[in-house]
């Protein structure tokens, strides 16, 4: 019986050994490594989350989540192939290898998550499905729709809850299904539907940018659906997944404890045990993902926290003037919550 017990205590610290190990390179760590850079597929056009100006420089919020992963992993920000994929293109991308990670307005869902060889790392945006309408039609509710004719995109978690929400209220809704996202644009201002669905925010960059005058379309208030927006991954790389799961944490995890890009380097002389270890100055995390001890406060530097990334791109001060509403931090009314960095 004692031999019995020394053996379970050996097997018992050998393992609790090998869990403290650090992460080991996964094949697509290894594959950025080498090249020297992080693939990061996009939206064509999407402003405020991924768009591309005259001189081919991206930004959004999709964008500086890519641009946190690279300097994490690699030390800059700005050592990223954008790849602009279409809502049919984006999941063939990763699945093949064409892209490392897919940062896309793409929505978490079961079904992507369990049968599409992907893992989602988390939310970096939380929006819900709505209703776009020219003002003149006098129509504020959604309730209104019926049998009314709605652009909306193919291949998208849209199109079905469209067809759930016409179902549910007895409402006979026409969906009028284009393959691309500018085709469907073209076609609700072409006065082709009544009214244009996607996601919230979706139709706030649409407005603000292709319609001639934003005033003359309404966002209506209703939201028919969850939609969690983030990145993802191919299935079957651990050790990838953490490092960009733990990237997006890390810039909440900045936010609430008031970590900026302009005072990330000032920061790290802080005698708060969290902002330690969060920067790197107190403990080395980074060793746990194959990162650099100072991974988090690099991601940081390159994008900012939470808060300023949104604000440059969607926030009531940019051009989309979205309220951060569930995108608040826990502790400011929000449902943006990360996992402790410890």
């Amino acid at each position: 019986m004692k031999t019995a017990n020394k053996w379970l205590v050996s097997l018992m610290l050998a393992c609790a050994g090998l869990a403290a190990l650090p992460a080991h390179a996964g094949k697509t760590l290894d594959q950025i490594k080498q090249r020297g850079q992080l693939v990061c597929g996009v939206n064509t056009g999407l402003a405020g989350f991924a768009a591309a100006d005259s001189q081919g420089n991206w930004t959004g919020l999709d964008v500086d989540v890519c641009r946190a992963v690279a300097a994490a992993l690699l030390g800059d920000g700005n050592k990223v192939k954008w790849v602009p994929l279409s809502a049919q293109q984006r999941f063939t991308a990763l699945q093949s290898g064409e892209v490392d990670v897919l940062s896309r307005n793409t929505t978490w869902t079961l079904s992507r998550d369990a049968s599409l060889g992907m893992s989602f790392t988390g939310v970096t945006y939380y929006d819900g499905q709505g209703f776009m309408v020219p003002t003149k039609t006098k129509i504020t509710d959604a309730k209104q729709l019926k049998k009314l004719a709605v652009c909306v995109q193919s291949g998208t978690t849209t199109e079905k809850n469209l067809t759930d929400y016409s179902r549910a209220n007895k409402l006979d809704i026409k969906p009028v299904v284009f393959d691309t996202f500018e085709a469907t644009n073209a076609a609700y201002f072409a006065g082709r539907c009544q009214a244009y669905t996607t996601d919230a925010s979706g139709l706030a960059s649409l407005r603000n940018k292709e319609a001639k005058n934003p005033d003359e379309h309404l966002i209506l208030p209703t939201l028919i659906s969850k939609e969690p927006l983030g990145p993802s991954v191919r299935r079957g790389d651990d050790e990838f997944f953490a490092i960009v799961r733990w990237t997006v944490f890390a810039l909440i995890e900045a936010e609430e404890y008031g970590i900026t890009q302009a005072n990330v380097d000032k920061m790290k002389s802080s005698t708060d045990p969290v902002i330690g270890r969060i920067l790197g100055s107190t403990e080395d995390t980074g060793k746990l993902l194959g990162l650099e001890r100072d991974w988090a406060a690099k991601a940081i530097k390159a994008v900012g926290n939470y808060g300023e990334i949104f604000e440059r791109n969607v926030g009531p001060k940019s051009a989309l003037k979205l309220p951060r509403g569930l995108n608040n931090l826990w502790s400011h009314g929000g449902i943006m919550y990360a996992p402790p960095i410890r």
